[in-house]
């Protein structure tokens, strides 16, 4: 397990988080390369579905990356996202899973580091809880016909 590198999904509002990720590329700031973005027109956009459904398909931690708080482009959509983000995170923890493998961050377009430095913090705690229990083969997943 001392190779193991996490598969993080984030997804990254169009316009504080995604152009954040684009800054720290600009700037040269590297991040880690196991952290797959997903741009959206915004993090309100994000349903409790697509986040479970990236766990599922083998993601061992899922963050949603939006606009500062009172900042978004359209209003409520970090708001609306960061109250998906708890109810992921009480469903986990209902599950016996580790709530922290999901987590709701803010930025600005303009904070390519923190980009960086969220990508780095967030893979680091994941890798210290492990690989998600369905790689892992601790759960089955089963397809609802």
């Amino acid at each position: 397990m001392e190779n193991y590198e996490p598969e993080i999904v984030a997804f990254c509002c169009h316009y504080c988080a995604y152009t954040a990720a684009d800054m720290a590329g600009s700037k040269r700031i590297s991040y880690p390369a196991n952290v797959k973005i997903i741009r959206v027109p915004c993090t309100g956009k994000v349903d409790a579905i697509h986040i479970m459904k990236a766990l599922e398909k083998g993601a061992d931690g899922v963050y949603v990356a939006g606009c500062l708080e009172g900042d978004c482009h359209f209003k409520t959509g970090n708001a609306r996202a960061r109250l998906r983000v708890a109810r992921v995170q009480k469903i986990l923890e209902d599950l016996g899973w580790e709530k922290e493998r999901v987590a709701m961050i803010n930025m600005s377009a303009g904070m390519g580091e923190r980009f960086a430095k969220t990508a780095f913090e967030f893979t680091e705690k994941i890798k210290s809880l492990g690989p998600n229990p369905i790689s892992q083969g601790k759960i089955e997943v089963q397809a609802v016909s």
